[in-house]
């Protein structure tokens, strides 16, 4: 029976040392957490270059079948754009851009009328699209105003050239192909409806009319998230 009692209380005390090294091994063990994402900023820029290409289109009031045509320019440009959820966003399009004033059909012989430059910010409200991996297609929609500086003429004829500024709308879609997170490639197209009222004075009479200018732009850069 000591012998027996012996046995049971070397038993016992073996379970209670494996027990508590398996404790403690239990503890001294690290647990593995999944690391939490870091959450996406809202702020987006983009720099592209521009290829701005005005309709040619106008009128000079009185003077029958009169037309106006302007010159194309290519334009570095800048946007910032917030994004209020993952699929919508706002967009602010900044940038200048020079173009000349030619005359057509009964204006034709004035040859260049003036030369202009605009500063046509641009707000829009975007639906971006999320579910095709790295290439992010958007659409958008939202309104321009475009205000005319450095107005001028060389045209001897043309003593004053003056352009109104003006609101208009816009239309919009592109995609980002994303690099990585933060990096990527941008390609836009807008349309933009523009249609300001103008006054000339061309041998000392003074005209008033309309350019329907309604450019299209196309653009190219790089998109860094933040």
């Amino acid at each position: 029976m000591a012998r027996f009692g012996v046995g049971m209380a070397l038993a016992a005390g073996l379970m209670a040392l494996t027990a508590g090294a398996a404790v403690a091994a239990d503890m001294s063990t690290p647990v593995y957490k999944a690391p939490v994402p870091e959450p996406q900023s809202p702020w987006m820029i983009r720099v592209r270059a521009l290829y701005v290409m005005p309709e040619s289109g106008g009128w000079v009031n009185g003077i029958a079948n009169s037309d106006l045509s302007y010159s194309d320019s290519v334009v570095p440009e800048l946007d910032i754009t917030y994004f209020f959820t993952k699929n919508f966003a706002a967009e602010l399009i900044l940038g200048v851009t020079p173009h000349e004033i030619n005359g057509g059909g009964a204006l034709a012989g004035l040859g260049q009328i003036g030369k202009v430059w605009l500063l046509p910010p641009t707000l829009t409200l975007q639906y971006h699209f999320t579910e095709f991996g790295a290439f992010k297609p958007y659409i958008g929609a939202g309104i321009n105003y475009t205000a005319f500086f450095s107005q001028s003429t060389s045209n001897p004829a043309v003593t004053q050239l003056d352009v109104n500024d003006s609101f208009g709308w816009a239309l919009q879609a592109g995609f980002d192909w994303m690099i990585d997170k933060h990096w990527g490639i941008n390609v836009d197209v807008k349309k933009l409806f523009l249609e300001p009222d103008f006054s000339v004075t061309v041998g000392g009479t003074r005209y008033t009319g309309t350019a329907q200018l309604n450019p299209w732009i196309f653009g190219t850069g790089v998109t860094y998230r933040f």
